[in-house]
């Protein structure tokens, strides 16, 4: 005989099952079944948001600081309308994730009740597999698949509706084991002597890295395939990860998301590098295609759909980024014998002067003389956010146009060190900080946000108080949407700035932040910057800087 178990409780124990130490949520009335169960799982930490959209950004920012399999649950249909801007958000950076949303009773849905709409249907576009539930026995073979696909790269969320007459029910039912698939492959020989000949062909090839360096840990590996050609390496247009390591000879930077600037800066080379990257994507219209006439590309990336997917490659090698590069480094080191190694070496004396470590001194040197200027200068509070972090210290970015130097200040030197917004959705860096807070106990997170970024998702920070996370919360008041005041001068020749400010009344962050059980310190003087931050940075709690920053257009 099967022991018998009520849906809830199988439920919760499959998510453990699949490794599943904290359930992300808000809770309704039709997941109340789900609140219930907790009793019987109290090794499972349910960590509550104050709003859907906010479970899903912290569940977000837990996966990719640990690149560990995540569980949210909402609330119906209006809380999955709430979760979609995130759930928008962690399609474009593959978050492994499975969110859940209750349904009502199979015989009650079909009356349509308050609260009640198609889930699966709503879910679908985002997902990578989206389904309800229809019968108990079929629970644990759904958990045990949606857990799979969700692991598999490419990696995505999944969405399952579970209606509550399912999660009421008992029966004897197998439990089932968890799968993961393993993807860490290589070239064939052939493919891979193929790729070699072509890269050593090229007399001026370039890299360009992206999100899968992080997801294969193939930082390292990555830099020594740029060492060893003595070829530059950017990072991706959207540089939402620590996609390179940023004190390599070879760096160069990140790519902007102007198509004009962009097809300049490829302009030089014969050949295009790809490395587990979506390229060149890039943000507003242009006349103007980014990759130059002509440019030929050769790619790698487990990624499907991102290969060769807006401009056609010569090679496209459907594989593991650090495998791929573990091989064909020492095959291009052993066919190119002295003459590569002599050209690496004359490439990396080069780049000496232009690469990102001289860069980074030459803008260190002009943001210090902005040290005077008040209102503060948003780049010098970058600088001296930079210069105030601790070692360890992880990063969460979305100051947007204050942050617009962190990526030339701060270097990378870890795969989970730097984490940025990835789809141009806002309100995403607050919570997902607080995910990364969570998932990295040991390691103080440093939110750095802008100011109508904050508005967004101000509440989240509720839930860092309240597991006492060592947070803190940077951010730059320039006092309204600055971003969209910068486009709308620069694409109309217009200033009259309709519905972008925030000045009557103006929001007090620290006000905000005191109320929802937070340590708030505002800083109006530049002179009290580093010592200021460098002070909260290195104490324990749970804090919130506002810091009042020119917000001239």
């Amino acid at each position: 005989m099967k022991n018998r178990i009520t849906g809830r409780s199988a439920f919760l124990a499959l998510l453990k099952d699949e490794g599943i130490t904290h359930l992300f949520g808000n809770p309704g009335t039709t997941e109340l079944p789900i609140m219930h169960a907790l009793k019987e799982h109290p090794d499972l930490t349910y960590v509550m948001a104050m709003q859907e959209s906010l479970v899903v950004a912290i569940a977000d920012g837990y996966s990719r600081a640990s690149g560990r399999l995540v569980a949210c649950n909402v609330h119906v249909a209006p809380g999955l309308g709430n979760a979609m801007g995130s759930l928008y958000n962690a399609q474009f950076t593959g978050t492994p994730m499975i969110l859940t949303a209750g349904q009502q009773e199979q015989g009650h849905g079909l009356m349509e009740p308050l609260l009640y709409g198609p889930l699966v249907r709503m879910a679908e576009p985002l997902v990578k597999w989206a389904v309800e539930v229809t019968r108990l026995e079929d629970l644990p073979r759904i958990v045990r698949r949606a857990a799979k696909i969700a692991t598999t790269p490419p990696t995505g969320p999944v969405f399952i509706s579970l209606p509550g007459d399912i999660l009421n029910s008992e029966a004897g039912i197998e439990l089932g084991r968890s799968t993961r698939v393993d993807t860490r492959v290589q070239p064939s020989d052939e493919a891979l002597q193929a790729l070699v000949a072509r890269i050593l062909k090229a007399e001026r090839p370039v890299i360009i890295a992206g999100d899968e360096i992080v997801k294969s840990d193939a930082l390292l590996e990555a830099a020594a395939l740029a060492e060893a050609l003595g070829c530059p390496a950017f990072q991706q247009s959207v540089a939402y990860g620590a996609h390179f390591l940023s004190e390599s000879p070879c760096f160069m930077g990140a790519l902007s998301r102007s198509q004009p600037q962009v097809r300049d800066v490829l302009a030089p080379y014969d050949l295009l590098i790809v490395l587990g990257a979506d390229p060149l994507r890039m943000s507003v219209h242009s006349e103007v295609d980014p990759l130059p006439e002509g440019l030929p590309i050769v790619q790698v990336g487990l990624v499907e759909w991102d290969l060769a997917k807006n401009y056609g490659a010569e090679i496209a090698l459907k594989a593991d980024v650090r495998e791929t590069l573990r091989a064909l480094v020492p095959a291009l080191k052993a066919k190119g014998g002295s003459a590569l190694e002599t050209r690496a070496e004359k490439g990396i004396a080069a780049l000496s002067s232009t690469n990102w470590s001289a860069r980074r001194a030459t803008l260190v040197e002009q943001l210090t003389k902005r040290s005077d200027r008040a209102p503060i200068d948003p780049d010098y509070l970058t600088l001296q956010m930079v210069e105030a972090l601790p070692d360890n210290a992880i990063v969460v970015d979305e100051g947007l146009t204050s942050s617009r130097q962190m990526l030339s200040l701060r270097p990378h030197r870890d795969r989970y060190g730097y984490h940025a917004l990835a789809s141009g959705g806002i309100g995403w860096g607050l919570p997902a900080s607080v995910g990364v807070g969570i998932a990295n106990p040991d390691r103080p997170v440093v939110c750095f946000s802008g100011d109508g970024s904050a508005m967004y998702s101000i509440q989240s920070l509720w839930t860092a108080a309240h597991h006492k996370l060592p947070l803190n919360v940077v951010i730059a008041n320039n006092g309204g949407y600055r971003i969209i005041k910068q486009r709308l001068l620069a694409f109309h020749g217009d200033d009259n700035y309709i519905g972008m400010d925030f000045a009557d009344p103006p929001v007090d962050f620290s006000g905000l932040a005191k109320s929802l059980g937070l340590e708030a310190i505002r800083i109006t003087n530049p002179a009290d910057l580093k010592s200021t931050l460098a002070s909260a940075f290195n104490r324990p709690g749970t804090k919130l800087i506002e810091v009042m920053v020119d917000g001239t257009v």
